[in-house]
Parts: C-alpha cells; sequence; structure tokens
C-alpha cells in the first residue's frame, strides 16, 4: 500500500552533513529515495528544524539553509521527486514519483516576524508546529515546566495557518498550548505522538486529547519512536499497533496516519528501522484491521481530511 509519513529530519540531518549525505543512497538516512521506494512511500513530509542553540539571530537563516538542502540536494538531483506546495497536487502525482512536501517543527526561526512566516508559506511549508519541546515567543512546549498556552502571537500564527490552509500541528505542544490550539485551529492535527495511556511520556497524547482531535476532525498519527511506544523502550511493530487500535477505540478509525519521526530517532522498532521496512508494518496492520481501515492508515484516511 502507498504510504503517506508526515514526519522525517532527513533535511536537518543532510543540512548537518554539509553535502556529504546523498539523499539518493545515502545509508545514513532512514529516509533516502532508495528506502522510500522499496517501503512503498508515496509521499514524505520533511521537517524544518533547528536546534535550540541555534543563535537567535542566525535561527531564520539556518532555516532557510534547510529549505535550501530541500530545493537543491532532494528536488533537483532525484527528478522521482515531486514538491507538493498545494493540497491540489496530491492529485498530479503520477506512478513512478513520490511528493515531497514541507513541515516547519517550531516557530523559534521566525523571530517575531510573521514575514518570515509568509515566506515560509510561500516556499512550500503546508504544516506548522508552534514549538519543539522549548518555550520559544509562541507557546510552550512539553519540555518547559511552566506549562503555559499560547501567547498573543501564537494566537496569531493559528489565526494565519487557518487563512493559508496549513495545518496547525500539536504534537509538541504544552498541554495547554494544545487546548488553546484546538479552540482556534481550523486544520489541526498530531502528526508523529502516540497514546499516553499506553506509554506515559509526555510527548504522547492523553485520551481527553486524542478526543478533542477526533471530534474536531484532526489527524493523529503514530510516530515509530521506541520511548513513545513503551516504557521500556524496546519495541515491536505489534507494540506500536496497540496504540493504533486504542485510537480507533476512541472512534479514530478514519483519523489515523503515520509520522515515523525517522532520521530524527535513534531507536528503532524491530522490523521497522527505516522507511524500506514500512510494508512490514502494513502486513502486520492487515492480521488485525479490514484491508480499507489499513488503507486509512497509510495514506488515505490524510487524503480525505487534509485541508480541501
Amino acid at each position: 500500500m502507498n504510504i503517506i509519513d508526515l514526519h522525517c529530519d532527513a533535511l536537518w540531518k543532510m543540512t548537518a552533513s554539509k553535502g556529504n549525505l546523498s539523499f539518493r543512497n545515502g545509508k545514513e538516512l532512514d529516509t533516502n529515495l532508495y528506502r522510500l521506494q522499496k517501503g512503498k512511500v508515496k509521499v514524505q513530509a520533511f521537517a524544518l528544524f533547528i536546534e535550540p542553540n541555534v543563535k537567535t539571530a542566525e535561527q531564520f537563516s539556518a532555516i532557510l539553509e534547510q529549505v535550501d538542502t530541500f530545493y537543491e540536494e532532494i528536488l533537483k538531483k532525484n527528478p522521482e521527486m515531486k514538491q507538493i506546495k498545494t493540497w491540489h497536487d496530491f492529485e498530479d502525482l503520477k506512478d513512478g514519483e513520490i511528493g515531497a512536501f514541507l513541515t516547519l517543527e517550531g516557530v523559534d526561526g521566525i523571530g517575531n516576524d510573521l514575514a518570515n512566516l509568509r515566506t515560509l508559506y510561500r516556499l512550500g511549508v503546508l504544516s506548522v508546529g508552534l514549538t519543539w519541546n522549548g518555550a520559544n515567543l509562541a507557546a510552550d512546549g512539553v519540555g518547559e515546566p511552566r506549562g503555559g498556552g499560547l501567547s498573543l502571537f501564537g494566537k496569531e500564527i493559528v489565526q494565519m495557518n487557518n487563512e493559508h490552509k496549513v495545518l496547525t500541528d500539536v504534537s509538541h505542544l504544552s498541554e495547554r498550548g494544545f487546548w488553546d490550539v484546538m479552540e482556534l485551529a481550523d486544520y489541526p492535527i498530531a502528526s508523529h505522538s502516540n497514546s499516553k495511556t499506553l506509554c506515559n511520556h509526555p510527548r504522547n497524547l492523553t485520551d481527553e486529547q486524542a478526543g478533542a482531535l477526533i471530534k474536531k476532525g484532526g489527524m493523529i498519527h503514530v510516530v515509530y519512536n521506541p520511548p513513545f511506544i513503551t516504557e521500556s523502550g524496546d519495541a515491536t511493530i505489534d507494540d506500536l499497533i496497540r496504540h493504533i487500535d486504542h485510537f480507533c477505540s476512541l472512534g479514530g478509525v478514519d483519523q489515523i496516519g503515520l509520522g515515523s519521526d525517522f532520521d530524527g530517532i535513534t531507536e528503532k522498532v524491530k522490523g521497522l528501522e527505516d522507511a524500506s521496512q514500512t510494508q512490514n508494518l502494513i502486513v502486520k496492520l492487515l492480521k488485525y484491521f479490514k484491508e480499507d481501515e489499513v488503507r486509512g492508515f497509510a495514506g488515505e484516511n490524510f487524503l480525505k481530511n487534509r485541508p480541501k
């Protein structure tokens, strides 16, 4: 089955390598072209993420450097990769092509200037997460002890996302920030989060949060990072499927998707170590769910629920 994966950190890894990683076949990349093809990943979202220690004055340049990597090293050098800049572009993908679109993981880099965010929209960013784990001008992340919600600036960003039909990603937000987003966002999504009921990790969603996303028509994309799957940190594909099953029990069968976090994680699910093994997950899912449900998890749910 064709896969739509809502989160990977290949751009961060490739940019940090200073040109020494080939997207086509670089073995250090979980999501290189060969592995995406073998795993039948039809669309891959590429996150723009900058390290917290990057100086404030250099952060927007660091984001643009990753955008440049996307255009020069992924799109330009690999004709099989086709950029998705609007939600309608999904319909234009041909056989043998892999769609690629940009997401923003934390708005630290835009400073207090919404013109920077508009620039990123124009460059093709289709999903915006307000924070990584820390705090910034927009909101607190899950790692900020204060646990604050959205600032007025953060609320402006969500409203801009709505106007541009851009997703607002809650995966790294504090719980209070999550509820602020749910009040404001037309297109909420958790791009890479699991169930806190099954694994009590700050990055996971409570049943109340998951239920609110489902009720609002948002998507929940499960993540392959073992510490978010089991509290022991060792995880199998069956362990990951338990999170899918739990979200289904909350009414989310038509709103579940996949968000691997490949190239951003060091620990791996057994049998799901890189994008080439994605069909191992599909094969296992077919043992527990109907085929049309699995096709939904693989990507069709996202296509139905994305902004129109």
